[in-house]
C-alpha cells in the first residue's frame, strides 16, 4: 500500500471522555467538542462512539459541521454551534434542530425573528476578546435574552493550558459576575478548564483536544497512530546530500529511507532536519526538507529494514511531534490529510 495508515482508536476517545467526566463529579454534565471533523479524526465516527458512551451534547464550529454530526447521530443529542446564527444558516438550524450559541445583539435579533421558540444558547466574552457579548452589550440584552429561555450560557478561557496564569481567575470572576442569579446551564471549561478544578466546572464542561490525546490532558490515552510506508532505500557515501536545497549532507556513509507522506498530508514542513520517525522504539531522524509527498529518514542504525515507520505511535505523541514542528498538537491532528488509509478500532 502506497499511502500511510492512520489508525484511530475510538475506544481511547471514549476512555478519555470518561476520565474527564469523572473529574467533574455528578453535578456537572460532560459534553464533547467534535469541530474540525472531530479534530481531523472523523466527526461522525467519533460522535457516534461518544454518544454510545453517554455524551448527549456536542459542539461544532459552524452549522455545516452540525449538519454532518446530525446526520451521524440522528435526532436526540443536542448539537451546539459556536459561531452562532449566521446569515444564511436559518433553514439548516431550524430543519436539523441545531442550537446556535448567539454571540451578539445582531444574532439575537436574527434568531428571534427567524426562528421564534427555537432552542439557542448565549456566548459571553469574559476577557478573551474573540467571540461573545461583552459585559456592556450583555447588560443591555440580558433581560430580553433570558426571557426566551436559553438552553445554556457559555464563555471560553484564554489561558487554561497554564494553570498558574492570572487570566484564569480573572475570567472566572468575570463569568460569575455576568451570570449571577441565572438558573440555566452555565459552561466555562474546555479541556484545560476541566483540569483547573471544581470552581471552573459549573453545570457543563466541553472537552475537545483532551478527547483526542492532546495536551494539556497529560493522562490522556493516545488516539491516533500513523505509520508511513517506505517506498525506497538508498545507501549514501560521505558527502552526499539529501532533498531540496541540499540542507542535509552525510558526514559518514548512511542509509536513507524515503517514506510516502509530506506536507500535503499535514506533516509540517518545519520538521525537516528536526523531527523523528520510529521503527519500534528506535528514533530515526528526518534528514533534508519535508517535501509535498515525501520525507527522507536516516535509518542507518536499524539492523532490519521495516515496511513502515511510525510518525505517531507509542513513542511519539501528537504533542511530541508538534514540538518538533514548532506548533501545537491541535494543528498536527487537524492537518492530517485525506490521502491516508484510515482504520478505526475500539
Amino acid at each position: 500500500m502506497g499511502t500511510g495508515i492512520l489508525t484511530i482508536d475510538l475506544g481511547a476517545v471514549t476512555e478519555n471522555w470518561r476520565a474527564l467526566d469523572r473529574m467533574t463529579g455528578t453535578g456537572t454534565e460532560t459534553a464533547a467538542v467534535v469541530k474540525a471533523d472531530g479534530y481531523g479524526l472523523g466527526a461522525g465516527r467519533v460522535a457516534r462512539a461518544l454518544a454510545q458512551s453517554g455524551a448527549r451534547r456536542f459542539f461544532v464550529a459552524v452549522a455545516e459541521e452540525g449538519a454532518a454530526v446530525r446526520q451521524a447521530l440522528g435526532p436526540g443529542p443536542e448539537i451546539c454551534i459556536f459561531s452562532g446564527h449566521m446569515r444564511g444558516d436559518t433553514d439548516m438550524i431550524g430543519d436539523l434542530m441545531l442550537t446556535p450559541m448567539l454571540n451578539s445583539m445582531d444574532q439575537l435579533t436574527r434568531h428571534f425573528e427567524a426562528l421564534p421558540g427555537h432552542p439557542f444558547g448565549l456566548q459571553l466574552d469574559s476577557g478573551m476578546n474573540r467571540l461573545g457579548m461583552e459585559p456592556a452589550e450583555w447588560a443591555a440584552v440580558r433581560d430580553v435574552a433570558m426571557s426566551q429561555a436559553p438552553s445554556m450560557v457559555i464563555s471560553h478561557l484564554a489561558c487554561a493550558d497554564d494553570p498558574n496564569h492570572p487570566m484564569n481567575g480573572f475570567q472566572l470572576g468575570a463569568f460569575r459576575e455576568m451570570t449571577a442569579d441565572l438558573t440555566c446551564t452555565r459552561s466555562l471549561a474546555a479541556t484545560g478548564g476541566c483540569l483547573l478544578g471544581k470552581a471552573y466546572h459549573f453545570d457543563l464542561t466541553r472537552p475537545g483536544i483532551g478527547l483526542y490525546g492532546g495536551a494539556p490532558f497529560s493522562d490522556a490515552a493516545a488516539v491516533a497512530h500513523l505509520a508511513l510506508p517506505i517506498i525506497q532505500i538508498r545507501d549514501l557515501m560521505s558527502g552526499e546530500a539529501v532533498g531540496y536545497g541540499n540542507t542535509w549532507i552525510a558526514d559518514d556513509p548512511a542509509r536513507i529511507a524515503t517514506v510516502a507522506a509530506g506536507y500535503a498530508d499535514g506533516l509540517i514542513r518545519a520538521m525537516g532536519n528536526k523531527g523523528f520517525l520510529y521503527a519500534g522504539d528506535v528514533a530515526c531522524p528526518i534528514v533534508g526538507r519535508v517535501s509535498m509527498d515525501l520525507i527522507t529518514v536516516d535509518i542507518t542504525e536499524l539492523r532490519e529494514i521495516p515496511s513502515h515507520l511510525d510518525i505517531l505511535g507509542p513513542y511519539q505523541s501528537v504533542d511530541d511531534l508538534a514540538t518538533q514542528a514548532g506548533t501545537i498538537g491541535y494543528e498536527i491532528l487537524t492537518s492530517l490529510g485525506a490521502r491516508y488509509n484510515r482504520r478505526y478500532v475500539g
